[in-house]
């Protein structure tokens, strides 16, 4: 991130607001603009023209469209309140109040966004033959000063010494949703935002603005984190106030998330302690627009315990800012708190004015809608952050990507994030302030940003403003395509996906052919930290399932080799993985990458290396050699295997493992885990109508040093949640046969049915993991098809619920074969 130098504008004393359009104006009278001819127009010598009196807010614009076009093309363009001449391009930035008179009167067909829109504004390119041409920059207010700038930024074309306009870059707009923000914690558990500093933190918050940003919501000290972090330029309170003030400057909304984190609520000391801490915050904060409390993950209070505390938490609130308002969110409660929430807000507390809907709730939004009373509004908290155990987990991902790369990988996901902004229906219209952990969601904001804009925007148009604006002009299309590309890299079983390597090669013509200063781009440098890990991950996959597929055969060659032999030989096989690894010139440049982006903007992808809280919290760089075969298992099943005393033993157990997924003749095995081994599963809804999957199953994981040993096949599992069944179905079955299921059970607290008879009832996993078995009644398949049907006691929480790994349904032999 680039520091910033402030700059000053001389703007002198003018008789008239109004003159100084008026005169430009009626040199344009007879314009032409906005003609749709894709024409550039070079405002390389241009003069930035504003009127008198700014604003703080509209001063702190106008030096961010002088600063952010100096970065890109060295070129320091002069903002004052002098009328250029004819011969020199100008960009005129004025509000709405100072042009509505004279517009009228000069040229009807210079059509203005209406004074009543809210932070709307207007961007038109005036040409006249003769005459140089004049951008104007209209907005109704001071924020529309501020999104005219930014959207005028971001659809110029910038390269060194040269700033061109096109000519269709005029517009009227004004945004879909009233609120668009994003969360900015300053804590330890973050990726990357504990290592920011002030000018990082303004430069950034000036990035969201570009792409229509309104509001910043921060994190007070006492949260679910450490008190310190070894990455903290200021303590936490101390950025607090910079960061507030930094929203002050441009006239953002501070927001600020605020858990409860004393303890039983219940306990007067606990709520006094609590109070004078919100005190000591709200007093040193010059800006608060609003404060978001939830009441669950982290803090969980009663709501009973939580309203009557947050009557008293408001009055101090408003003791130093009389208009701020308190929202909440009943995240994490169960469904005695949930109903109890419910009925509180029946009585419409004073001091409530809005609730969120964030991770953690047992319906979607359009359902929550129809509960809460609709004097409140509601603002979404989409989790845009995490891609597993999250509240939009990445649809069909392998477990490849999730095994290494995890939970907070650097994750650009334009369609699904389109998806899930417009899955909420009629159920918010207020808007969103996003979850976020870090910049490894830095492309899912911009989408966010500018989907709450424009709910109409294509996704690819944000992009190429993404890359054009913050890679280059010259990467519009290309890098556009490779944030989709990288996206598309996740679809799917890996094994299959040759499109990742094509994707890769892609990135590596674009980092041979970039310049020194697109190479320490952070952004950049991202995309390419993906793209490598992507194709490590794959390279590796291929070579360590062949080397399983080698084990394999050395252990099916024991009867003739003996038991020893063939499992010595399938460990030497398997050791290969360790000893001659593929592709380390892709593995060294994702480390490479890590360190180019701890010094470029402090992110922590290694917990030892680079102080990273957890792998879970981005740290992938200490995954990269997770394994991506059953070698561990294997290894255990040799040890436990040669132990045995006879051969005949040995033989038996070897072939346990060779056998391990066959059902047997008229049998079946799902892999239900594995995408492209799931015939069986009754799948849901699509991801465009349940992205937080309540109604349909999706995949889960279960990745870690305790999970090392376990097969890939229990690892991946398929799961559902709050209370949602997970059904199979069979059809063309024995109606003579007895059948048996095998399940092997990540989950507990499930039961079995089929064809709505128990198999069995609330069953609590066994300690080691392993299948289980059970008859199937006669009844159930007597007419050739058979529904199996899983259901999971939840609570609350996050709502997990089945969680089933393999699932056999064998056909039992008789005496006579049948």
């Amino acid at each position: 991130m680039n520091n910033k130098k402030e700059n000053t504008i001389n703007i002198p004393a003018l008789k008239g607001v109004e003159k100084i359009f008026m005169m430009i104006l009626m040199i344009y009278s007879g314009m032409a603009f906005g003609q749709q001819n894709n024409g550039m127009n070079d405002f390389s010598k241009a003069k930035i023209i504003v009127q008198k009196d700014l604003s703080k807010p509209e001063h702190a614009a106008i030096i961010m469209l002088v600063e952010e076009i100096e970065k890109r093309t060295l070129i320091s363009l002069q903002a004052s309140g002098d009328i250029p001449n004819a011969s020199v391009p100008g960009i005129l930035v004025g509000n709405l109040a100072s042009v509505k008179n004279n517009i009228s009167q000069l040229n009807h067909n210079l059509t203005i966004t209406s004074a009543t829109d809210t932070e709307g504004f207007t961007v038109k390119l005036l040409k006249q033959n003769g005459i140089a041409p004049l951008v104007l920059i209209i907005g109704n207010d001071s924020r529309g000063i501020l999104f005219g700038i930014g959207y005028f930024l971001r659809k110029i074309f910038m390269q060194r010494n040269q700033i061109l306009v096109p000519d269709n870059i005029s517009i009227v707009t004004h945004p879909s949703l009233p609120l668009r923000g994003h969360q900015l914690g300053y804590r330890p558990k973050t990726n990357a935002y504990d290592g920011l500093d002030e000018n990082m933190w303004e430069q950034y918050i000036r990035d969201l603005v570009v792409f229509g940003t309104n509001s910043i919501e921060l994190m007070p000290p006492n949260t679910d984190d450490a008190p310190d972090s070894p990455m903290f330029p200021r303590p936490q309170m101390d950025m607090m106030v910079k960061m507030d003030q930094i929203l002050a400057k441009y006239g953002l909304n501070a927001w600020i998330w605020y858990p409860l984190m004393f303890g039983d609520y219940s306990k007067d000391e606990n709520i006094q302690k609590s109070l004078d801490a919100s005190e000591k915050i709200f007093s040193q904060l010059m800006k608060i627009d609003a404060i978001f409390i939830p009441g669950g993950d982290p803090g969980h209070v009663q709501p009973k315990l939580l309203f009557k505390y947050l009557e008293k938490q408001t009055e101090i609130l408003h003791k130093y800012h009389p208009k701020a308002q308190v929202w909440v969110s009943p995240q994490g409660f169960n469904p005695v708190w949930m109903n109890e929430f419910l009925q509180l807000l029946k009585e419409e507390p004073k001091w409530l004015n809005g609730i969120v809907y964030g991770p953690q709730l047992s319906m979607n939004i359009n359902e929550f809608r129809k509960l809460v009373p609709s004097k409140y509004p509601i603002r979404r908290y989409p989790d845009i952050t995490h891609s597993l155990d999250s509240q939009y987990p990445v649809p069909d991902w392998d477990i490849a990507f999730a095994a290494t790369e995890h939970r907070e990988v650097i994750n650009p996901r334009p369609k699904d994030q389109t998806a899930i902004f417009h899955s909420a229906g009629s159920g918010s219209n207020c808007g969103f302030i996003t979850y976020s952990e870090g910049l490894n969601d830095d492309v899912n904001k911009i989408v966010w940003s500018g989907l709450g804009w424009d709910s109409n925007a294509d996704p690819m148009e944000i992009l190429k403003d993404y890359s054009r604006y913050f890679i280059g002009t010259k990467y519009t299309n290309d890098f556009a395509q490779g944030l989709f590309s990288l996206e598309e890299n996740w679809r799917g079983p890996l094994l299959n996906n040759n499109l990742v390597y094509v994707h890769h090669s892609i990135f590596e013509v674009m980092e041979k052919t970039a310049s020194p200063q697109v190479r320490l781009n952070w952004r950049f440098q991202l995309a390419l930290y993906r793209s490598n890990y992507d194709a490590y991950d794959r390279s590796r996959l291929l070579y360590e399932t062949q080397l399983e597929e080698e084990a394999m055969d050395n252990l099916r060659k024991a009867p003739v080799s003996g038991s020893l032999i063939a499992m010595q030989q399938a460990q030497i096989t398997l050791d290969k993985a360790r000893i001659k690894q593929v592709s380390e010139d892709w593995k060294q440049r994702v480390f490479e990458l890590a360190e180019a982006l701890f010094q470029s903007t402090h992110m922590q992808l290694s917990v030892e290396k680079y102080f990273a809280i957890a792998t879970r919290r981005g740290a992938n760089l200490d995954l990269i050699n997770y394994p991506l075969n059953d070698a561990f298992w294997l290894e255990e099943q040799f040890t436990r295997i040669t132990k045995l005393d006879k051969e005949e033993d040995r033989l038996n157990e070897i072939e346990k493992i060779i056998n391990w997924k066959n059902p047997g003749p008229g049998g079946f095995y799902d892999d239900l885990g594995d995408l492209s081994n799931q015939p069986h599963l009754l799948m849901g809804e699509s991801y465009q109508n349940d992205p937080s999957f309540y109604r349909s199953p999706f995949v889960g994981f279960l990745t870690s040093e305790r999970t090392k040993n376990w097969r890939v096949s229990w690892a991946q599992y398929m799961q559902t949640l709050y209370g949602q069944p997970l059904k199979m179905h069979y059809c063309n079955l024995d109606t003579a046969a007895q059948y048996e299921v095998k399940v092997t059970y990540i989950g507990t607290g499930i039961r079995l049915m089929a064809d709505n008879i128990k198999v069995h009832d609330y069953l609590e996993r066994a300690k080691e993991i392993g299948p289980v078995s059970f008859d199937v009644p006669k009844n159930a398949t007597a007419d050739g098809d058979l529904t199996l049907q899983w259901n999971a006691q939840t609570n609350g929480g996050t709502g997990r619920g089945c969680q089933i790994a393999e699932v056999w349904l064998i056909k039992k032999q008789t005496n006579n074969g049948n």
